[in-house]
Parts: C-alpha cells; structure tokens; sequence
C-alpha cells in the first residue's frame, strides 16, 4: 500500500493536509484548517473528498468541516468534542481504526492540548498526523489537559517507529528551537536548530519531522534529562515536563 500526501501552508502558520490512498483512489484531509485552500488544493489535484478526519475541535481544525463537507459530500470522521463546533458522522477515539481505501490508520489517544485530541497513525506507510499534540521540537499547549495527560500522550506517539514521518500542524519549529536552545546545550540540537533556521530563512518547510529526530532532540521528550534546568530534580518524569511546557509559554526568546 501506499498514500500519497500533499502538504500545504494555509492561515497564519497550519499546514493541511490531504491524504490518497493510491489503491482505491480513496482521498481524506486532516482537519479543515480552510476549507478555501482545502477545495482549491483538490481541485489542482484532481482528487475528489471521501473523508475528513479531524484531530481536535479547534477552529483552525474543524471550522471548515461544514464548508468542504457541503462541497464535496465527505463523511466526517473524528473524536466526540468537535461536535462542539461541527457535526460529525462517526465518533471515534484511542483505539479505534478508520479505514481509507486500503490503508488502515489507528486512532491513538493524545489528549492534553485538548481533553479529547487523537492522533492518525498508518503503521504501514509509517507516518501519524498528529495534529497540535507533537511538533518540530515543541509540543502543544495544555489548553484542557494536565501535564500528566500530555505527558502520557507524547509517550505513546514516541512509541512508534522511530522512522514514522510525522506531520505537525503548524510551522512553528523555528520558534521551538530558539527555546529548545535555552535549556538543553546538547550539540546534536545545536546543529538541528542551525539547519531550521536556515531552511526557514530559504522559505522551506520543516514539517514532516520524524518520531526519531523528535526523541533525539526535541527538548519535551527529553524532559526527564532536563529536570534540574526546570527546578524538578527527582520529580517525576510529568512533572519535569509540566514544569518545561511552563517556561515555554514564558518564553519570549
């Protein structure tokens, strides 16, 4: 099997995301950042819509639900709090598995940026749609969740192979590695965050990333070897990490 992704910027700083299954001809985007850019994309494709599936009910992920649906008929797949703004056709959660086409994605729990955020992880192409619970070298807000929550999530996605592509939701890696740099002096982030700013200076995108670059060098997972730079020597691993996502909503760097 294989799936083809297209990656597009779109609003401020979100990347959407349209996926094909290229056995069935099947087609799903990720999330409805802008349903515009959403229609305009698929039609520079020449892809119908079969599916949306949606990873949390923020409006830069599922305010364009009714639009695109409305445009394209897609089934509109996702877990029970975007009925908050959208409606959905199917209700899913961790644990779950949505098919596309041929190709099978597990639905994995990654509450904590909101209560009832998923994750989409295609085992056999090895790449996750993570939506705002992992980025390049950052991780989401806690806008519902708990430290331990999030905490919890990002270890079932650093679970996954280590060559799984991740796809973020937002360009927000240039930002993430000026603080990553702030508290961790490891020389492999060094040299990554020099080559982000690089790309981002040429305009380049720094999303996919890869659950192994992220495990290497993102400074979130890494929260237990950082403990004492946060002041939670000894403490447990969640809270390392409840005290780092703080010091990065500080950050002004």
């Amino acid at each position: 099997m294989t799936l083809a992704v297209r990656q597009f910027a779109c609003l401020s700083d979100n990347y959407a995301f349209l996926v094909r299954d290229e056995a069935s001809g099947a087609v799903a985007c990720i999330d409805t950042p802008d349903a515009d850019a959403i229609l305009a994309e698929l039609r520079a494709a020449g892809w119908g819509l079969d599916f949306i599936f949606n990873t949390h009910w923020h409006p830069d992920h599922a305010g364009g639900n009714a639009a695109v649906k409305a445009a394209t008929g897609a089934i509109v797949v996702g877990p029970a709090e975007v009925a908050r703004i959208a409606s959905l056709d199917r209700t899913v959660a961790g644990g779950d598995v949505v098919d596309l086409g041929e190709t099978r994605f597990q639905v994995i729990e990654s509450g904590g940026h909101t209560l009832g955020h998923i994750a989409y992880f295609d085992a056999v192409d090895q790449v996750a749609f993570v939506g705002d619970t992992l980025f390049a070298l950052g991780c989401g807000r806690l806008f519902e969740g708990t430290p331990e929550q999030m905490w919890a999530s990002l270890q079932r996605l650093v679970a996954l192979p280590d060559e799984t592509r991740v796809y973020c939701a937002h360009e927000y890696t240039a930002a993430n590695a000026r603080f990553a740099l702030s508290v961790d002096d490891d020389p492999a982030l060094a040299a990554r965050a020099q080559s982000i700013f690089a790309a981002r200076a040429r305009g380049e995108a720094t999303v996919p990333t890869s659950i192994g670059l992220e495990k290497a060098t993102n400074p979130f997972l890494r929260a237990p070897r950082l403990a004492g730079r946060v002041g939670k020597a000894g403490a447990p691993d969640f809270e390392a990490f409840g005290a780092l996502r703080a010091a990065k909503d500080a950050f002004r760097g």
